[in-house]
């Protein structure tokens, strides 16, 4: 009778084994990632720091006052030199910065000239406004802008690709605000298919929600689904002509697996770069199409705050918008760094 000469500790092992690797792979994935935040926040911190100063000193450079909203222009230097030692104006520069940087890192961003009311409230207001319609912006345009993107660069010089080269080329140079008014003229007034105005929060239902924002959502998009398919297009392209494509062919992967797990994840690092700037221009580009749409958001609030002279609610807008710029080209740079191995391996 034959003996086996398997150890009982070899089947536990193999398990064993697994386990090991994955926590290793994860390690390594852990790793890369916090090396990317590392990197983006040498880069960020300074940016922010001198951007936060440039915006500060908005008010000295305009020479505007909340004494002068307040008293007109008949008003006396005593009485302009009262206001702004209330609004601790009468400091020096370096001090007031000091304190703004301050109260602006601990979420206090001053109160309005206009009304007193505090900023951040203010911004708050508008911002979840903006934020839904550029969020659905978008996705909007991430998912067509990949489909058009990807059907393009899989049928390069056909009838499908200049097509769609076509069709994207109109869509970059439409504006979104005849866009905007094209749909509430067809979509809400003719069709009646859509509010054609107002907001309806998420609270109180999905569908009253989604139908007062999709229409300037769509307007918006048109340029990222533009931008998303022109970048895709040109980088899947270029990542199927690569030496490690041809190389995955030749070992006889299937054309479906060679596109998911090579030429996307390599070719997509261009369309990301450009994502990375799309959202919060969504939203700071959105000042005509809330117009339009008669929605209060955060672009109608910086308008309406630059127009009336109002300093510190202007200079919350620009903090909260280099936040999000911030914030946003962070997560990018995550992503990028996770799904792009040609970035990782220098290719």
């Amino acid at each position: 009778m034959a003996v086996s000469t398997v150890s009982p500790v070899t089947a536990p092992a193999v398990p064993q084994a697994r386990t090991a690797d994955a926590a290793v792979r994860a390690q390594r994935v852990i790793g890369r990632i916090l090396v990317v935040i590392a990197q983006s926040v040498a880069i960020f911190v300074p940016v922010f720091l001198v951007a936060t100063f440039v915006t500060f000193a908005l008010r000295s450079i305009s020479g505007l006052s909340p004494a002068r909203m307040q008293l007109g222009e008949q008003a006396t230097p005593e009485a302009i030199a009262r206001i702004e030692e209330q609004w601790g104006l009468d400091r020096p520069f370096l001090a007031q910065y000091w304190t703004w940087l301050s109260d602006m890192l601990r979420g206090n961003l001053g109160n309005s000239w206009s009304n007193g009311a505090g900023v951040a409230d203010l911004i708050g207001m508008g911002i979840g406004i903006s934020l839904s319609v550029a969020a659905l912006a978008l996705v909007i345009g991430i998912t067509l802008g990949f489909a058009f993107g990807a059907l393009a660069a899989l049928r390069p010089q056909t009838w499908i690709d200049r097509t769609i080269t076509a069709v994207m080329t109109v869509f970059s140079v439409m504006p979104a605000f005849v866009v905007g008014i094209v749909l509430v003229t067809v979509f809400a007034v003719g069709l009646g298919w859509f509010p054609a105005s107002g907001y309806v929060p998420l609270e109180l239902g999905l569908w009253p929600w989604l139908s007062h924002i999709l229409l300037p959502a769509l307007a918006l998009s048109l340029d990222v689904v533009a931008d998303v398919a022109r970048q895709l297009r040109s980088g899947l392209i270029a990542a199927y002509r690569e030496n490690y494509v041809i190389g995955a062919a030749v070992r006889g992967l299937s054309p479906r697996r060679i596109f998911l797990r090579h030429v996307l994840r390599n070719g997509i690092g261009p369309t990301l770069a450009v994502l990375g700037l799309k959202f919060p221009a969504l939203i700071g580009g959105a000042v005509v199409t809330e117009w339009i749409f008669g929605l209060q958001g955060f672009g109608r609030f910086a308008n309406d705050s630059a127009q009336a002279g109002d300093v510190p609610a202007v200079q919350g807008v620009l903090v909260v918008s280099i936040v999000l710029v911030v914030v946003f080209n962070l997560i990018v740079n995550i992503v990028l760094g996770r799904l792009t191995p040609a970035s990782q391996r220098g290719v």
